[in-house]
């Protein structure tokens, strides 16, 4: 390739902020998503909107592919530059830029981690809800991105419920803002909700203004222990019926549970075949009340035991323990795939037993945990890439798992995004029809198709399986 579009982005950011050697470009090749590396021609960091707008139309007139990159925590290799190019950083662009407390807002630039939002708002007595589970290393910019989730989202929804307002840098190099400060806006299309979980397709976010809202006054923690998964999801059902809303529901099936308490060590009933952790926040009395109703109707439902955590230590500890769920798991084999098939939550027993049924058909091992309050499951298959004949059976694995939650009203992807590696099943979803639609707002966005290429939309759609 010419030199000359690598010199014109040297310029802009100067030598310290552009990588192009290869011993520096591997850390970039790949994301947390297995079998996807490829080296990137270029890795750089800009400072400000004016250098990503500069950045930008210079590949755009060598139609160079960007990849907008945050920590590379993605799941469905959506930061992988398997078309070469230019992986953009935002390392440089991690400041907070106002907290309005007038407005309940916070504005700020991709690279701020999540964890810093949190805790900066909370400082002030706000909340932010969203939470996934990466949220210690996980940037905002990212989050946004794939309008990330996390165990909060029963309650409190997930990213795109709380992005007010963005600053994106378009394909042409033009700067747009959308939304705003405002409760209230209707002019035109909503280009806020579209460029959320757009993936880094349609432009590059340089700044985002996020909704906060009152912190709750209290917590009350719950986990409650099963000898069946039929049983842990009808709590979750009941809880629902009586027409209260858990700020946390989570559901760890036992193999699961055996990982994580081996890791962390809070004692967890490994024996258990289930466990649900449930919160509840907000006024004391409101919140204690919930929790001593939800107690009930987990034992009713056939809870073997129940205890209600006593101190915000060892509450804490068990939420940690939830959110290392994937960590611990991964210590278990080389590689480690972690999905996110998503059902309607009157379907989480259907669909557990489905992907342990699924697991045998295909000899691998499975464990599954996840949102039980909202449906988004888990599905974590230890494995070892290296293994070819066992990767193979992986994948028809997770494409019976895809078609199962499909069949029970449920999406491929509840959280993670399409990214390259489920672009493939987009079309079982959405439909041809939906697709098309899709393609049709790509190329209005970015006709030279060189912001994030192949995320989201797969050369050919996977031939459609059925799951008997």
């Amino acid at each position: 390739m010419s030199k000359a579009w690598l010199d014109e982005l040297t310029e802009v950011v100067g030598e310290q902020y552009i990588q192009t050697k290869k011993s520096s470009l591997i850390a970039y090749s790949f994301d947390a998503t297995p079998n996807f590396q490829a080296l990137p021609d270029a890795v750089i960091s800009p400072k400000s909107t004016l250098e990503i707008q500069q950045i930008v139309k210079i590949c755009a007139k060598h139609h160079i592919p960007i990849v907008p990159r945050g920590s590379g925590t993605n799941l469905a290799a959506g930061t992988t530059p398997t078309q070469g190019g230019v992986v953009i950083l935002f390392t440089r662009m991690n400041k907070i830029i106002e907290l309005d407390e007038e407005n309940l807002t916070i504005t700020v630039q991709p690279g701020v981690i999540t964890e810093t939002i949190c805790h900066t708002v909370e400082e002030k007595g706000l909340f932010y809800p969203p939470d996934p589970s990466s949220m210690k290393i996980s940037t905002i910019g990212g989050n946004i991105n794939e309008n990330s989730g996390g165990l909060r989202g029963l309650k409190y929804g997930v990213t795109k419920d709380y992005v007010l307002g963005l600053e994106v840098v378009l394909a042409n190099g033009e700067v747009i803002r959308t939304g705003g400060k405002l409760a209230k806006d209707v002019a035109g299309y909503d280009l806020t909700c579209l460029l959320v979980g757009s993936e880094g397709t349609l432009g590059i976010i340089t700044e985002a203004t996020l909704k906060l809202i009152p912190e709750p006054e209290s917590k009350q923690t719950l986990l409650a222990t099963y000898d069946s998964i039929e049983k842990a999801a009808e709590t979750v059902s009941s809880i629902i019926a009586n027409k209260m809303t858990p700020a946390t529901l989570e559901f760890i099936d036992q193999p699961t549970i055996k990982a994580v308490e081996d890791f962390s060590q809070v004692g967890l009933p490994t024996n258990a075949q289930a466990v649900l952790l449930i919160e509840q926040d907000g006024p004391a009395q409101l919140a204690e009340r919930d929790i001593q109703t939800i107690e009930q109707l987990a034992v009713t439902h056939g809870a073997i035991n129940t205890s209600i955590a006593e101190t915000e230590t060892e509450a804490h500890n068990l939420r940690e323990a939830r959110r290392t769920a994937l960590s611990a798991l991964a210590r278990l084999s080389p590689t480690t795939i972690l999905e996110d098939a998503t059902v309607p939550r009157s379907e989480i027993a259907t669909m557990v037993n489905a992907i342990n049924d699924i697991a045998k058909k295909h000899n691998v091992t499975i464990a599954t945990f996840g949102h039980a309050g909202d449906g988004n499951l888990h599905p974590t298959c230890t494995t070892d890439l290296r293994n070819e004949d066992e990767w193979e059976r992986v994948e028809q694995a997770f494409e019976d798992i895809f078609e199962k939650a499909i069949e029970l009203g449920g999406t491929i992807t509840g959280e993670h995004g399409v990214g390259e590696m489920k672009s493939p099943y987009l079309e079982w979803k959405v439909g041809e029809q939906g697709l098309q639609v899709m393609k049709q707002l790509k190329q209005a966005f970015d006709p030279h198709n060189i912001m994030n290429p192949v995320k989201m939309f797969a050369k050919s759609t996977r031939k459609r399986v059925v799951v008997k």
